[in-house]
């Protein structure tokens, strides 16, 4: 039952997908990148990680949403046309997933118990944790203790990451007298004249 949620789900996303390449109207594109990141939240609790399930879910399909549309507000809802032809990075991208799919012939079955992952250090996690950390979660004490460092440096990233964009989203607020510096030079006029030319003429 599990493999064939994990089918629907996946076939879901790669139809999700091939709607995003289609599409031109940026709106759409922005909500089908939410439910993708939604049906990849849902394949994360499938798969028994509800943590980074939680993750997925804030970031793609929250935060990063509005990120998104935020932007789009800035910008036109139409992509523009494409001036060259989508013949080269469709072959990059064939390629690179070719690559992809090679490289997991030579991963261990999935879910088998007798892989590195869990006869080395992943099985001492369960063991030392209550000992060790005292957390009942032991997701909660490797993100946190074990892993801490790393955990911190996602932080940071994303902290990063999401200072740029509100940077690059920021309006620049222009003060009462900014409009006529920009405005340059006034071109001296009929009615424009100063007082120096209105003398001269009388």
């Amino acid at each position: 039952m599990e493999a064939f949620i994990n089918m629907v789900l996946l076939t879901m996303m790669a139809a999700t997908v091939v709607a995003l390449v289609r599409l031109r109207n940026l709106f759409a594109v922005v909500i089908l990148f939410s439910v993708y990141s939604f049906l990849m939240a849902s394949v994360l609790v499938v798969l028994d990680a509800p943590d980074v399930a939680m993750t997925e879910a804030a970031v793609g399909s929250g935060v990063s949403t509005v990120l998104f549309l935020a932007a789009l507000y800035l910008t036109k809802t139409e992509e523009a046309q494409p001036r060259h032809t989508p013949l080269l990075p469709m072959f990059v991208a064939v390629v690179v997933g070719a690559a992809l799919v090679y490289g997991t012939y030579d991963m261990p079955p999935f879910g088998a118990a007798d892989t590195p992952v869990n006869t080395h250090v992943g099985a001492q996690y369960p063991g030392r944790t209550p000992a060790e950390i005292d957390i009942p979660n032991v997701v909660s004490a490797v993100l946190a203790s074990y892993r801490g460092f790393d955990t911190l440096g996602e932080v940071i990233v994303v902290f990063t990451a999401a200072i740029g964009v509100l940077l690059l989203l920021r309006r620049n607020k222009r003060r009462p007298g900014d409009a006529s510096d920009d405005a340059g030079p006034e071109e001296e006029g009929p009615d424009r004249a100063g007082p120096d030319r209105a003398r001269m003429e009388d």
